[in-house]
């Protein structure tokens, strides 16, 4: 996610630059027509085209970033309940439990790296290595869904706790709670992850787009003259950021720039659960060049 306060024109140029080119290059060619080869420039309602397709991308842009929104939102919860299963291990286990309160701390801190992972189609055998050992890892990495695994062996551990009387039922109870409103989490983001926008919100607005983008210098050549190469792209540029901004945010874990911080909040989640069981933590992320992973 980009953190910077000013917005970032160069990066949003970088991203249509390709597109932004192909315009200059059109512009220049219907200018250098008209003046070579006069012809009557039809009278075109850019006026109109253009309010309807702002409308248009403006719709597109607010189903994306509820996508994206959606997401922050999930994974608030997830850091949230991520708190409150550690809190709960740590206080409802006696003493004597201490192996295993360490150990459903750590398998948490593997299952949202995991999850981070998978999200972003990432390898996640080094993370989850890193927090447990291979025969503690290995039934989890050999299933497709990782984190799911990770929690299933959480749950188990939770309800070996009550076989050996550290717990009671109630106690159980409400920690199973906690792991339903984490996988509810997870069940979110992978619906976000595996369903995109319908292909009618992806196909039509860049088709319509570019097609107006196409009509502005003909439209504009009467008024702007040698100037139309210039204005035209200007115009051209806002509509296609306008594009690109829906893409950016349409998928929040495509692991770029655009993405919701979930490096960032694995670390917090990190930081707090080794802080509660007594391990050294390690520092907050901080962005890089203006972007929190």
């Amino acid at each position: 996610m980009i953190v910077d306060a000013t917005p970032r024109l160069s990066q949003i140029v970088r991203e249509v630059w390709k597109p932004l080119a192909a315009l200059f290059i059109w512009d220049c060619i219907v200018t250098i027509t008209y003046y070579m080869l006069p012809f009557k420039a039809p009278s075109l309602p850019l006026t109109l085209f253009g309010t309807a397709l702002a409308l248009f991308l403006g719709f597109r842009d607010n189903s994306a970033y509820q996508r994206w929104w959606e997401g922050r939102i999930l994974w608030g919860t997830m850091i949230n309940a991520s708190r409150n299963i550690a809190r709960s291990t740590i206080n409802f286990l006696p003493d004597e439990a201490h192996d295993l309160k360490r150990t459903i701390c750590l398998r948490h801190i593997a299952y949202v790296n995991a999850l981070r992972c998978q999200l972003r189609k990432q390898p996640r055998n080094e993370v989850v290595l890193k927090y447990l050992s291979p025969e503690e890892a290995g039934p989890a990495l050999a299933r497709t869904n990782t984190a799911s695994a990770l929690m299933d062996g959480t749950g188990k551990r939770i309800d070996e706790a009550r076989r050996r009387g550290w717990i009671d039922t109630i106690q159980q109870h409400s920690m199973e709670r906690v792991l339903i409103d984490i996988l509810n989490a997870q069940g979110g983001m992978e619906r976000i992850k595996n369903t995109p926008l319908p292909n009618q919100y992806r196909f039509f607005p860049t088709f319509f787009t570019r097609l107006f983008c196409l009509l502005i210098p003909i439209g504009l050549v009467e008024t702007l003259g040698y100037a139309t190469p210039i204005g035209s792209t200007i115009a051209g540029l806002m509509f296609l950021a306008i594009l690109q901004i829906g893409d950016d945010l349409v998928d929040p874990f495509a692991d770029t720039v655009h993405d919701v911080p979930v490096t960032g909040m694995c670390r917090t989640i990190e930081i707090d659960l080794l802080e509660l069981i007594g391990d050294e933590a390690p520092a907050p992320l901080q962005p890089e060049k203006g972007v929190l992973w």
